[in-house]
């Protein structure tokens, strides 16, 4: 009895002693690599495509908000479904003149609605009380208007009102959600100025 606990307690040391530590292979070693390169390329890939979009300003129509050369991450997602842009969000879009070239810009007009602009300042449905443009770095200038914007579509201008090219002076003066490609959610470049914008 007592004969054979003993072997059983000695039996996993002797094992242990017989084993040799087996280096894995240098082709092994380049394989697992290539691997986990391509699910890290893949992943970002995935990332890119479906959950976010990146930009790179590169006028400044929306200074001082987002400004010349910042790099901005938009959210892909924030208008899936039934979600819609509200007043003041800032999209990344398609350009209704050229869809090949992706804008960066503020809505101001939803669908449905009628935009004025009068001596700069932005009235909607015929209101006594402009819109808001605190976040405008000078005094917007000029009459524009008035815009009826059609139902799925947006009207949209830049922060810097100015100096931007905007749906006032498109031939296609408007944006469908269809053009809408993210929300412009996080500025990651440069790092001293990184943080949310809006």
């Amino acid at each position: 009895m007592n004969d054979n606990t003993n072997e059983e307690e000695i039996a996993p040391e002797a094992e242990k002693d017989e084993q040799v530590e087996k280096k894995p292979s240098l082709g092994k070693e380049i394989r697992d690599y290539i691997v986990m390169i391509a699910v890290v390329v893949a992943a970002v890939l995935v990332i890119n495509q479906v959950f976010l979009i990146n930009a790179r300003i590169p006028s400044a129509s929306m200074e001082d908000t987002i400004m010349t050369n910042d790099r901005v991450f938009g959210n892909r997602l924030a208008y899936s479904g039934d979600k819609e842009p509200e007043r003041y969000d800032i999209i990344i879009f398609k350009f209704p003149d050229d869809p090949k070239q992706y804008f960066i810009k503020r809505v101001i007009g939803l669908p449905g609605e009628t935009v004025e602009i009068r001596e700069g300042k932005v009235y909607i449905n015929n209101s006594v009380q402009p819109l808001d443009d605190s976040f405008c770095p000078e005094e917007p200038l000029g009459n524009y208007g008035p815009y009826k914007v059609p139902e799925g579509c947006y009207f949209v201008m830049g922060d810097n009102r100015n100096k931007s090219n905007d749906s006032r002076f498109w031939v296609h003066t408007f944006v469908t959600k269809q053009a809408i490609l993210g929300k412009a959610m996080f500025r990651y470049w440069p790092v001293d100025r990184m943080g949310t914008v809006g």
